[in-house]
Protein backbone atom coordinates (compact mmCIF):
# COMPACT_ATOMS: atom_id res chain seq x y z
CA UNK A 1 0.00 0.00 0.00
CA UNK A 2 1.28 3.43 -0.89
CA UNK A 3 1.05 5.69 2.53
CA UNK A 4 -0.73 8.71 2.16
CA UNK A 5 0.02 11.57 4.13
CA UNK A 6 -2.74 14.16 5.75
CA UNK A 7 -3.20 17.38 4.49
CA UNK A 8 -6.11 18.48 6.78
CA UNK A 9 -11.07 18.46 8.01
CA UNK A 10 -13.90 16.32 7.75
CA UNK A 11 -12.57 12.98 6.87
CA UNK A 12 -9.30 11.87 7.32
CA UNK A 13 -6.56 15.03 7.94
CA UNK A 14 -3.61 16.65 6.63
CA UNK A 15 -0.18 17.50 7.56
CA UNK A 16 0.84 19.08 4.62
CA UNK A 17 4.74 19.72 4.03
CA UNK A 18 6.14 21.63 0.73
CA UNK A 19 7.23 18.69 -0.06
CA UNK A 20 4.03 17.82 -1.75
CA UNK A 21 3.43 21.83 -2.98
CA UNK A 22 5.62 22.59 -5.48
CA UNK A 23 5.96 21.19 -8.92
CA UNK A 24 5.05 18.11 -11.49
CA UNK A 25 5.63 14.79 -9.58
CA UNK A 26 4.79 11.40 -10.27
CA UNK A 27 1.00 10.19 -9.24
CA UNK A 28 0.53 9.91 -5.65
CA UNK A 29 -2.36 9.69 -2.88
CA UNK A 30 -2.96 12.11 -0.53
CA UNK A 31 -5.39 11.74 2.80
CA UNK A 32 -7.39 14.96 3.45
CA UNK A 33 -10.84 15.44 5.63
CA UNK A 34 -12.67 13.80 2.97
CA UNK A 35 -11.18 11.55 0.42
CA UNK A 36 -8.04 9.78 0.16
CA UNK A 37 -7.46 10.86 -3.96
CA UNK A 38 -4.82 9.49 -6.38
CA UNK A 39 -3.07 12.84 -7.64
CA UNK A 40 -2.59 13.13 -11.49
CA UNK A 41 0.20 15.47 -12.84
CA UNK A 42 -0.46 19.10 -11.23
CA UNK A 43 0.24 20.89 -14.30
CA UNK A 44 -1.93 18.85 -15.97
CA UNK A 45 -5.18 21.20 -16.61
CA UNK A 46 -8.65 20.80 -17.71
CA UNK A 47 -9.03 19.87 -21.57
CA UNK A 48 -11.34 22.14 -24.11
CA UNK A 49 -14.24 20.50 -23.83
CA UNK A 50 -13.94 18.85 -20.52
CA UNK A 51 -16.62 19.58 -17.79
CA UNK A 52 -14.30 22.55 -16.20
CA UNK A 53 -14.07 24.41 -19.50
CA UNK A 54 -17.42 24.41 -20.67
CA UNK A 55 -18.85 24.93 -17.40
CA UNK A 56 -18.10 28.69 -18.58
CA UNK A 57 -20.29 28.48 -20.95
CA UNK A 58 -23.59 28.53 -18.27
CA UNK A 59 -25.60 31.22 -17.72
CA UNK A 60 -25.51 31.87 -13.77
CA UNK A 61 -28.56 29.55 -12.13
CA UNK A 62 -30.91 31.97 -10.76
CA UNK A 63 -31.50 31.90 -6.94
CA UNK A 64 -34.05 30.71 -4.78
CA UNK A 65 -36.19 32.40 -1.57
CA UNK A 66 -38.52 29.96 0.07
CA UNK A 67 -39.56 30.62 3.62
CA UNK A 68 -39.51 28.09 6.70
CA UNK A 69 -39.88 28.51 10.54
CA UNK A 70 -37.83 26.91 13.26
CA UNK A 71 -38.05 26.34 17.09
CA UNK A 72 -35.21 26.84 18.61
CA UNK A 73 -35.05 26.83 23.05
CA UNK A 74 -39.09 27.26 22.83
CA UNK A 75 -38.95 30.50 20.44
CA UNK A 76 -40.35 30.04 17.05
CA UNK A 77 -38.16 31.50 14.51
CA UNK A 78 -39.77 32.63 10.74
CA UNK A 79 -36.85 32.97 8.70
CA UNK A 80 -36.60 33.15 4.52
CA UNK A 81 -33.45 30.75 3.33
CA UNK A 82 -31.96 31.97 -0.32
CA UNK A 83 -29.93 29.48 -1.99
CA UNK A 84 -27.62 31.18 -5.27
CA UNK A 85 -24.52 31.88 -6.39
CA UNK A 86 -22.19 34.88 -6.23
CA UNK A 87 -19.51 35.23 -9.08
CA UNK A 88 -15.79 36.39 -7.68
CA UNK A 89 -13.14 37.05 -10.32
CA UNK A 90 -9.46 35.67 -9.88
CA UNK A 91 -8.23 39.08 -8.69
CA UNK A 92 -9.32 42.33 -7.28
CA UNK A 93 -9.34 44.11 -10.48
CA UNK A 94 -11.35 41.30 -12.23
CA UNK A 95 -13.84 41.19 -9.38
CA UNK A 96 -14.11 45.01 -10.04
CA UNK A 97 -15.83 44.31 -13.55
CA UNK A 98 -18.26 41.85 -12.82
CA UNK A 99 -21.73 42.42 -11.53
CA UNK A 100 -23.90 40.92 -8.85
CA UNK A 101 -25.42 39.23 -11.71
CA UNK A 102 -22.33 37.44 -12.61
CA UNK A 103 -21.76 39.04 -15.32
CA UNK A 104 -19.09 41.21 -17.10
CA UNK A 105 -19.94 44.80 -16.74
CA UNK A 106 -20.93 46.11 -20.11
CA UNK A 107 -18.57 49.48 -19.61
CA UNK A 108 -15.64 47.01 -18.81
CA UNK A 109 -14.33 47.44 -21.74
CA UNK A 110 -13.10 42.98 -21.51
CA UNK A 111 -13.10 41.87 -24.99
CA UNK A 112 -14.07 38.01 -23.86
CA UNK A 113 -11.93 35.20 -26.41
CA UNK A 114 -14.59 33.00 -28.06
CA UNK A 115 -13.62 29.65 -26.71
CA UNK A 116 -15.06 29.70 -22.64
CA UNK A 117 -11.70 28.05 -21.65
CA UNK A 118 -9.55 31.15 -22.71
CA UNK A 119 -11.80 33.45 -20.87
CA UNK A 120 -10.58 34.92 -17.38
CA UNK A 121 -11.00 32.68 -14.58
CA UNK A 122 -13.99 33.52 -12.11
CA UNK A 123 -15.96 31.25 -9.60
CA UNK A 124 -19.19 30.74 -9.40
CA UNK A 125 -19.53 30.25 -5.63
CA UNK A 126 -22.88 28.26 -4.19
CA UNK A 127 -24.10 29.41 -0.65
CA UNK A 128 -27.23 29.29 1.53
CA UNK A 129 -28.42 32.17 3.97
CA UNK A 130 -30.56 31.93 6.08
CA UNK A 131 -32.01 35.30 7.33
CA UNK A 132 -34.62 35.78 10.50
CA UNK A 133 -37.43 37.86 10.00
CA UNK A 134 -38.83 40.93 11.58
CA UNK A 135 -35.26 41.62 12.89
CA UNK A 136 -33.39 44.91 11.68
CA UNK A 137 -30.75 43.95 8.97
CA UNK A 138 -28.40 47.03 10.31
CA UNK A 139 -27.87 45.46 13.88
CA UNK A 140 -28.35 41.46 13.18
CA UNK A 141 -25.02 39.43 13.27
CA UNK A 142 -24.75 37.73 10.19
CA UNK A 143 -21.96 34.41 10.59
CA UNK A 144 -20.23 32.86 7.61
CA UNK A 145 -20.14 29.07 7.73
CA UNK A 146 -18.15 26.88 6.00
CA UNK A 147 -16.05 23.40 6.02
CA UNK A 148 -12.39 23.12 4.90
CA UNK A 149 -10.59 19.97 3.12
CA UNK A 150 -9.50 21.58 1.56
CA UNK A 151 -11.70 20.74 -1.47
CA UNK A 152 -14.45 20.13 0.96
CA UNK A 153 -17.93 20.90 0.71
CA UNK A 154 -20.11 22.25 3.11
CA UNK A 155 -22.56 19.81 3.87
CA UNK A 156 -21.24 18.55 6.80
CA UNK A 157 -21.90 21.94 8.90
CA UNK A 158 -24.70 22.83 6.71
CA UNK A 159 -27.26 19.48 7.60
CA UNK A 160 -25.23 18.35 10.85
CA UNK A 161 -24.91 21.82 12.51
CA UNK A 162 -26.69 25.09 12.50
CA UNK A 163 -29.02 24.76 10.15
CA UNK A 164 -33.00 24.95 10.43
CA UNK A 165 -32.55 21.44 9.46
CA UNK A 166 -29.96 18.05 10.36
CA UNK A 167 -29.70 15.12 9.39
CA UNK A 168 -29.68 12.42 12.28
CA UNK A 169 -26.93 9.43 12.73
CA UNK A 170 -26.07 7.48 15.50
CA UNK A 171 -23.35 8.53 17.35
CA UNK A 172 -20.68 5.93 16.96
CA UNK A 173 -22.67 4.01 14.84
CA UNK A 174 -22.19 3.09 11.19
CA UNK A 175 -26.05 3.60 10.32
CA UNK A 176 -27.87 1.45 7.27
CA UNK A 177 -28.31 2.76 4.44
CA UNK A 178 -31.39 5.10 3.75
CA UNK A 179 -33.66 6.41 4.73
CA UNK A 180 -31.98 8.86 6.57
CA UNK A 181 -34.32 10.74 9.14
CA UNK A 182 -33.71 14.59 8.69
CA UNK A 183 -35.37 17.02 11.32
CA UNK A 184 -35.94 19.95 12.06
CA UNK A 185 -32.70 21.75 13.88
CA UNK A 186 -33.41 22.83 17.68
CA UNK A 187 -30.02 23.83 18.15
CA UNK A 188 -29.90 26.08 15.21
CA UNK A 189 -27.97 28.99 15.12
CA UNK A 190 -30.76 31.11 13.87
CA UNK A 191 -31.89 32.37 17.51
CA UNK A 192 -28.43 34.33 17.61
CA UNK A 193 -27.63 35.46 13.79
CA UNK A 194 -28.29 34.79 10.23
CA UNK A 195 -26.38 32.36 8.76
CA UNK A 196 -24.49 31.99 5.57
CA UNK A 197 -23.16 28.72 4.24
CA UNK A 198 -20.29 28.66 1.72
CA UNK A 199 -19.65 26.06 -0.59
CA UNK A 200 -15.74 26.56 -1.79
CA UNK A 201 -14.78 27.25 -5.25
CA UNK A 202 -15.56 23.85 -7.22
CA UNK A 203 -16.99 22.35 -4.22
CA UNK A 204 -21.25 21.39 -3.98
CA UNK A 205 -22.85 23.52 -6.36
CA UNK A 206 -20.08 25.86 -7.11
CA UNK A 207 -17.92 25.93 -10.16
CA UNK A 208 -14.82 27.19 -11.58
CA UNK A 209 -14.23 28.17 -15.02
CA UNK A 210 -11.99 30.39 -17.49
CA UNK A 211 -8.26 30.02 -17.60
CA UNK A 212 -6.07 28.39 -15.28
CA UNK A 213 -9.62 28.87 -13.08
CA UNK A 214 -7.48 25.79 -11.03
CA UNK A 215 -4.41 27.85 -10.69
CA UNK A 216 -6.57 30.78 -9.65
CA UNK A 217 -9.01 29.30 -6.87
CA UNK A 218 -7.05 26.33 -5.69
CA UNK A 219 -4.77 27.28 -2.96
CA UNK A 220 -4.10 28.95 0.27
CA UNK A 221 -3.92 32.16 -0.61
CA UNK A 222 -5.76 32.17 -3.54
CA UNK A 223 -9.14 30.50 -1.45
CA UNK A 224 -8.52 33.48 1.00
CA UNK A 225 -9.09 35.93 -1.58
CA UNK A 226 -12.30 34.06 -3.07
CA UNK A 227 -13.85 34.02 0.42
CA UNK A 228 -12.84 38.09 0.60
CA UNK A 229 -14.57 38.83 -2.49
CA UNK A 230 -17.45 36.62 -1.72
CA UNK A 231 -18.34 38.28 1.68
CA UNK A 232 -17.78 41.55 0.00
CA UNK A 233 -20.23 41.03 -2.42
CA UNK A 234 -22.81 39.12 -0.09
CA UNK A 235 -22.89 42.06 1.75
CA UNK A 236 -23.50 44.48 -0.62
CA UNK A 237 -26.08 42.22 -2.54
CA UNK A 238 -27.98 42.05 0.69
CA UNK A 239 -27.10 45.52 2.41
CA UNK A 240 -25.51 43.96 4.94
CA UNK A 241 -22.31 46.14 5.49
CA UNK A 242 -23.24 47.56 8.54
CA UNK A 243 -24.01 43.98 10.45
CA UNK A 244 -21.98 42.05 13.26
CA UNK A 245 -19.94 40.18 11.03
CA UNK A 246 -18.56 36.48 12.62
CA UNK A 247 -16.59 33.97 10.43
CA UNK A 248 -17.53 30.19 11.36
CA UNK A 249 -14.62 27.72 10.48
CA UNK A 250 -14.37 23.69 10.76
CA UNK A 251 -10.64 21.91 10.37
CA UNK A 252 -9.26 23.46 7.04
CA UNK A 253 -11.76 26.04 7.71
CA UNK A 254 -10.18 27.44 10.70
CA UNK A 255 -6.67 27.67 8.42
CA UNK A 256 -8.86 29.76 6.04
CA UNK A 257 -10.76 31.17 9.12
CA UNK A 258 -7.24 33.01 9.60
CA UNK A 259 -6.22 33.90 5.99
CA UNK A 260 -9.39 35.49 5.90
CA UNK A 261 -9.74 37.65 8.83
CA UNK A 262 -6.06 39.08 8.09
CA UNK A 263 -7.65 39.49 4.16
CA UNK A 264 -11.00 40.85 5.24
CA UNK A 265 -9.22 43.19 7.99
CA UNK A 266 -6.43 44.37 4.99
CA UNK A 267 -9.60 45.06 3.15
CA UNK A 268 -10.82 47.46 5.34
CA UNK A 269 -13.26 44.70 7.00
CA UNK A 270 -12.73 44.63 10.96
CA UNK A 271 -14.87 41.64 12.40
CA UNK A 272 -16.13 41.18 15.78
CA UNK A 273 -15.45 37.51 15.91
CA UNK A 274 -13.70 34.69 14.95
CA UNK A 275 -15.19 31.10 15.51
CA UNK A 276 -12.61 27.96 15.10
CA UNK A 277 -13.70 24.19 15.18
CA UNK A 278 -11.36 21.54 15.01
CA UNK A 279 -8.13 23.58 14.46
CA UNK A 280 -4.94 23.44 12.37
CA UNK A 281 -3.18 26.87 12.02
CA UNK A 282 0.67 25.18 11.76
CA UNK A 283 0.55 22.13 9.43
CA UNK A 284 3.82 20.99 11.80
CA UNK A 285 1.48 19.97 14.64
CA UNK A 286 -0.98 17.28 12.86
CA UNK A 287 -0.41 14.04 13.74
CA UNK A 288 1.12 12.74 10.36
CA UNK A 289 3.36 14.64 8.22
CA UNK A 290 6.51 14.60 10.41
CA UNK A 291 7.27 11.45 9.67
CA UNK A 292 8.35 13.10 6.15
CA UNK A 293 10.07 15.93 7.58
CA UNK A 294 12.43 14.63 9.90
CA UNK A 295 13.96 16.78 12.56
CA UNK A 296 10.23 18.22 13.26
CA UNK A 297 9.02 16.94 16.60
CA UNK A 298 5.80 18.80 17.33
CA UNK A 299 3.45 16.68 16.02
CA UNK A 300 4.81 13.64 18.11
CA UNK A 301 4.13 15.26 21.39
CA UNK A 302 1.10 17.21 20.80
CA UNK A 303 -0.15 14.04 19.48
CA UNK A 304 -0.31 12.04 22.88
CA UNK A 305 -3.29 13.33 24.90
CA UNK A 306 -5.65 12.67 22.19
CA UNK A 307 -3.60 9.34 21.86
CA UNK A 308 -4.15 8.97 25.16
CA UNK A 309 -8.14 10.23 24.86
CA UNK A 310 -8.96 7.38 22.58
CA UNK A 311 -7.56 4.74 24.67
CA UNK A 312 -9.13 5.54 27.68
CA UNK A 313 -12.39 5.25 25.66
CA UNK A 314 -11.48 2.17 24.88
CA UNK A 315 -10.62 0.71 27.56
CA UNK A 316 -6.84 0.23 26.61
CA UNK A 317 -4.96 2.39 29.34
CA UNK A 318 -3.39 -0.43 31.67
CA UNK A 319 -4.86 -0.72 34.84
CA UNK A 320 -7.70 1.66 33.99
CA UNK A 321 -10.83 1.86 36.19
CA UNK A 322 -14.06 2.29 34.65
CA UNK A 323 -13.92 5.19 31.52
CA UNK A 324 -16.07 7.44 33.27
CA UNK A 325 -16.50 10.89 31.22
CA UNK A 326 -15.62 12.55 34.71
CA UNK A 327 -12.11 10.83 34.82
CA UNK A 328 -11.32 11.91 31.24
CA UNK A 329 -9.90 15.80 31.48
CA UNK A 330 -8.00 15.14 34.81
CA UNK A 331 -5.72 12.37 33.25
CA UNK A 332 -5.70 14.21 30.19
CA UNK A 333 -3.62 17.44 32.31
CA UNK A 334 -1.27 14.69 33.25
CA UNK A 335 -0.84 13.34 29.92
CA UNK A 336 -0.45 16.96 28.69
CA UNK A 337 1.91 17.65 31.35
CA UNK A 338 3.94 14.60 30.31
CA UNK A 339 3.75 15.47 26.41
CA UNK A 340 5.24 18.71 26.83
CA UNK A 341 8.09 17.94 29.27
CA UNK A 342 9.79 14.43 29.15
CA UNK A 343 8.63 12.96 25.64
CA UNK A 344 8.88 16.24 24.10
CA UNK A 345 12.52 16.36 25.72
CA UNK A 346 13.22 13.13 24.68
CA UNK A 347 12.61 13.31 21.13
CA UNK A 348 14.70 16.62 21.19
CA UNK A 349 17.61 14.53 22.16
CA UNK A 350 17.11 12.88 18.76
CA UNK A 351 20.43 10.22 18.39
CA UNK A 352 21.51 11.19 22.21
CA UNK A 353 18.72 9.53 23.90
CA UNK A 354 19.99 6.78 26.40
CA UNK A 355 18.82 3.84 25.56
CA UNK A 356 17.68 3.12 28.87
CA UNK A 357 15.90 6.54 28.74
CA UNK A 358 14.35 5.46 25.48
CA UNK A 359 13.08 2.21 27.01
CA UNK A 360 11.62 4.04 29.90
CA UNK A 361 9.56 6.93 28.04
CA UNK A 362 8.73 3.93 26.48
CA UNK A 363 7.52 2.19 29.02
CA UNK A 364 5.68 5.56 30.11
CA UNK A 365 3.58 6.26 26.66
CA UNK A 366 2.80 2.14 26.90
CA UNK A 367 0.78 3.11 30.82
CA UNK A 368 -0.98 5.97 28.02
CA UNK A 369 -1.91 4.65 25.38
CA UNK A 370 -1.85 1.11 25.84
CA UNK A 371 0.48 0.23 22.46
CA UNK A 372 3.13 -1.81 23.47
CA UNK A 373 6.84 -0.36 25.09
CA UNK A 374 8.21 -2.49 22.06
CA UNK A 375 6.52 -0.77 19.27
CA UNK A 376 7.47 2.38 20.88
CA UNK A 377 10.98 1.58 21.03
CA UNK A 378 10.89 -0.09 17.56
CA UNK A 379 8.96 3.29 16.25
CA UNK A 380 11.70 5.26 17.64
CA UNK A 381 9.25 6.90 20.53
CA UNK A 382 7.74 8.25 16.99
CA UNK A 383 4.11 7.46 15.94
CA UNK A 384 1.66 8.80 13.80
CA UNK A 385 -1.62 9.11 13.80
CA UNK A 386 -2.24 6.55 11.09
CA UNK A 387 0.13 4.07 12.96
CA UNK A 388 -1.65 4.49 16.19
CA UNK A 389 -5.33 4.14 14.76
CA UNK A 390 -3.88 1.05 13.12
CA UNK A 391 -2.29 -0.57 16.89
CA UNK A 392 -4.48 0.96 19.53
CA UNK A 393 -7.08 -1.96 18.83
CA UNK A 394 -4.89 -3.96 16.57
CA UNK A 395 -5.45 -7.40 18.86
CA UNK A 396 -9.11 -7.37 18.39
CA UNK A 397 -8.78 -6.95 14.57
CA UNK A 398 -10.03 -3.39 14.62
CA UNK A 399 -8.97 -0.24 12.80
CA UNK A 400 -10.05 2.69 15.03
CA UNK A 401 -11.79 5.93 13.71
CA UNK A 402 -9.40 9.03 12.56
CA UNK A 403 -11.25 12.00 12.59
CA UNK A 404 -12.90 10.24 15.73
CA UNK A 405 -11.94 8.05 17.63
CA UNK A 406 -14.26 6.76 19.41
CA UNK A 407 -15.72 4.72 16.14
CA UNK A 408 -13.84 1.71 15.47
CA UNK A 409 -14.13 -1.23 12.45
CA UNK A 410 -12.90 -4.28 10.56
CA UNK A 411 -8.98 -3.84 9.79
CA UNK A 412 -8.58 -4.17 6.20
CA UNK A 413 -5.18 -5.34 5.92
CA UNK A 414 -3.70 -7.01 9.37
CA UNK A 415 -0.14 -6.92 8.21
CA UNK A 416 -0.59 -2.72 6.75
CA UNK A 417 1.64 -0.04 8.91
CA UNK A 418 -1.13 1.99 9.02
CA UNK A 419 -5.07 2.02 9.00
CA UNK A 420 -6.06 1.55 5.55
CA UNK A 421 -9.48 3.68 6.18
CA UNK A 422 -11.36 6.17 8.64
CA UNK A 423 -14.01 4.12 10.12
CA UNK A 424 -15.68 7.03 11.16
CA UNK A 425 -15.98 9.47 7.72
CA UNK A 426 -17.27 5.93 6.63
CA UNK A 427 -20.04 5.53 8.73
CA UNK A 428 -21.40 9.18 8.17
CA UNK A 429 -20.93 10.33 4.86
CA UNK A 430 -23.63 8.86 2.84
CA UNK A 431 -26.41 10.23 5.39
CA UNK A 432 -24.50 13.98 5.06
CA UNK A 433 -24.21 13.66 1.67
CA UNK A 434 -28.08 12.12 1.07
CA UNK A 435 -29.07 14.63 2.99
CA UNK A 436 -27.77 18.19 1.29
CA UNK A 437 -29.06 16.15 -2.02
CA UNK A 438 -32.41 15.92 -0.83
CA UNK A 439 -33.07 19.03 0.99
CA UNK A 440 -31.08 21.40 -1.49
CA UNK A 441 -33.80 20.41 -4.06
CA UNK A 442 -36.80 19.47 -1.61
CA UNK A 443 -36.61 22.29 0.51
CA UNK A 444 -34.49 24.88 -1.28
CA UNK A 445 -35.73 24.24 -4.55
CA UNK A 446 -31.88 24.76 -5.79
CA UNK A 447 -29.83 22.00 -8.15
CA UNK A 448 -32.04 20.38 -10.67
CA UNK A 449 -30.16 19.14 -13.72
CA UNK A 450 -27.08 19.95 -11.49
CA UNK A 451 -24.58 17.64 -9.52
CA UNK A 452 -23.60 18.45 -6.16
CA UNK A 453 -19.59 17.56 -5.52
CA UNK A 454 -19.14 16.58 -1.93
CA UNK A 455 -15.24 17.44 -2.97
CA UNK A 456 -13.44 19.22 -5.72
CA UNK A 457 -11.33 17.00 -6.30
CA UNK A 458 -11.09 15.04 -9.64
CA UNK A 459 -7.95 13.91 -12.18
CA UNK A 460 -5.55 16.58 -11.89
CA UNK A 461 -6.98 18.66 -8.98
CA UNK A 462 -3.73 20.27 -7.14
CA UNK A 463 -3.76 22.28 -3.96
CA UNK A 464 -1.42 25.39 -4.25
CA UNK A 465 -0.19 24.96 -0.43
CA UNK A 466 2.25 27.40 -0.34
CA UNK A 467 1.27 30.73 1.58
CA UNK A 468 2.61 34.29 1.65
CA UNK A 469 3.39 35.23 5.11
CA UNK A 470 2.50 38.82 6.11
CA UNK A 471 5.49 40.60 6.46
CA UNK A 472 7.73 37.60 5.16
CA UNK A 473 7.12 36.37 1.56
CA UNK A 474 6.87 32.27 0.88
CA UNK A 475 9.05 30.77 3.13
CA UNK A 476 10.23 27.60 2.96
CA UNK A 477 8.47 24.52 4.52
CA UNK A 478 4.66 23.62 5.72
CA UNK A 479 2.08 25.82 5.35
CA UNK A 480 1.81 27.96 8.65
CA UNK A 481 -1.37 30.69 8.76
CA UNK A 482 -0.66 31.66 12.87
CA UNK A 483 1.42 34.56 11.59
CA UNK A 484 -2.48 35.83 9.63
CA UNK A 485 -4.52 35.40 12.67
CA UNK A 486 -1.90 36.98 15.05
CA UNK A 487 -1.76 40.38 12.57
CA UNK A 488 -5.48 40.38 12.74
CA UNK A 489 -5.88 40.46 15.74
CA UNK A 490 -3.30 43.08 16.66
CA UNK A 491 -4.93 45.28 13.76
CA UNK A 492 -8.28 44.74 15.27
CA UNK A 493 -7.89 44.38 19.36
CA UNK A 494 -11.50 44.20 19.84
CA UNK A 495 -12.22 41.15 17.59
CA UNK A 496 -12.51 38.32 19.87
CA UNK A 497 -11.36 34.37 18.93
CA UNK A 498 -12.87 31.56 20.04
CA UNK A 499 -11.65 27.97 19.32
CA UNK A 500 -13.57 24.47 20.02
CA UNK A 501 -12.83 20.73 19.38
CA UNK A 502 -12.77 17.69 20.35
CA UNK A 503 -10.60 15.63 22.47
CA UNK A 504 -11.17 12.00 20.16
CA UNK A 505 -9.99 13.99 17.02
CA UNK A 506 -6.65 12.78 15.58
CA UNK A 507 -6.70 14.85 12.50
CA UNK A 508 -6.50 18.15 13.88
CA UNK A 509 -5.68 17.66 17.34
CA UNK A 510 -7.27 19.60 20.46
CA UNK A 511 -4.02 20.00 22.18
CA UNK A 512 -2.03 21.17 18.74
CA UNK A 513 -4.76 24.12 18.46
CA UNK A 514 -4.20 24.63 21.76
CA UNK A 515 -0.12 25.03 21.67
CA UNK A 516 -0.90 27.20 18.35
CA UNK A 517 -2.81 29.67 20.08
CA UNK A 518 -0.43 30.23 23.08
CA UNK A 519 2.24 30.17 20.67
CA UNK A 520 0.39 33.44 18.56
CA UNK A 521 2.97 36.26 17.98
CA UNK A 522 0.49 38.62 19.59
CA UNK A 523 1.33 40.67 23.34
CA UNK A 524 0.24 38.84 25.92
CA UNK A 525 -2.61 41.00 26.75
CA UNK A 526 -4.40 40.04 23.41
CA UNK A 527 -4.29 36.42 24.63
CA UNK A 528 -7.46 37.21 27.07
CA UNK A 529 -9.35 37.63 23.72
CA UNK A 530 -9.20 33.74 23.26
CA UNK A 531 -12.06 31.33 24.29
CA UNK A 532 -12.00 27.62 24.67
CA UNK A 533 -14.04 24.93 24.01
CA UNK A 534 -13.45 21.05 23.78
CA UNK A 535 -16.03 18.36 24.46
CA UNK A 536 -15.72 14.49 24.69
CA UNK A 537 -16.21 13.82 20.68
CA UNK A 538 -14.29 13.85 17.61
CA UNK A 539 -14.07 16.45 14.42
CA UNK A 540 -17.05 17.20 13.87
CA UNK A 541 -18.48 17.75 17.47
CA UNK A 542 -22.02 17.90 16.07
CA UNK A 543 -22.67 14.09 15.33
CA UNK A 544 -23.14 13.98 18.96
CA UNK A 545 -26.65 15.25 20.12
CA UNK A 546 -25.16 16.39 23.60
CA UNK A 547 -22.42 17.84 22.16
CA UNK A 548 -24.37 19.61 19.17
CA UNK A 549 -26.36 21.70 22.22
CA UNK A 550 -23.22 22.59 23.99
CA UNK A 551 -21.89 23.71 20.56
CA UNK A 552 -24.76 25.92 19.91
CA UNK A 553 -24.97 27.27 23.89
CA UNK A 554 -21.22 28.21 23.19
CA UNK A 555 -21.13 29.94 19.60
CA UNK A 556 -24.43 31.57 20.49
CA UNK A 557 -23.27 33.16 23.68
CA UNK A 558 -19.79 34.14 22.11
CA UNK A 559 -22.34 36.12 19.07
CA UNK A 560 -23.82 37.48 21.61
CA UNK A 561 -20.83 38.88 24.13
CA UNK A 562 -19.23 40.34 20.80
CA UNK A 563 -21.94 41.60 18.65
CA UNK A 564 -22.47 44.96 19.85
CA UNK A 565 -20.54 48.08 18.17
CA UNK A 566 -20.07 51.45 19.56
Amino acid sequence: MRRSTPICLAAAVYAATAVFVASAQAPRERTTTTTTTTMADPDKRPASGSPAALVSMMSPVADSATDGTVSVGGREIAYKAVAGTITVGASDAQDAMIGLDGKWLAESGVDLPARPEDQPATARIFYTAYFAKGLPAGTRPVTFIYNGGPGSATMYLHMGSFGPKRVVTTDTQHDPGGPYRIVANQYSLLDASDLVFIDAPGTGFSRVMGKDAWHSFYGTDQDGMAFTRFIRRFLTKYSRWPSPKFLFGESYGTTRDAVLSNDLTSAGIDLNGVVLLSQILSFDNSADGDDANPGTENGYFLSLPSFAATAFYHHRVPGQPAASPAALEPFLREVEQYALGDYAAALLQGADLSPERKGAVAAKLESYTGVPAALWVKANLRMTGGEFSKYVQESSGLATGRLDSRYEGPAVDPLGREAEYDPFTQAITSAYLVAINSYARADLHFGDNMTYKPSAREPGWQWDLRHRVPGAGYPEGSVNVMTDLALAMKHNPRMKVMLMGGYFDLGTLYFGATYEMKHLPIPSALQSNISYKFFPTGHMVYVNEEALHGLHDATAAFIHANEHGQ
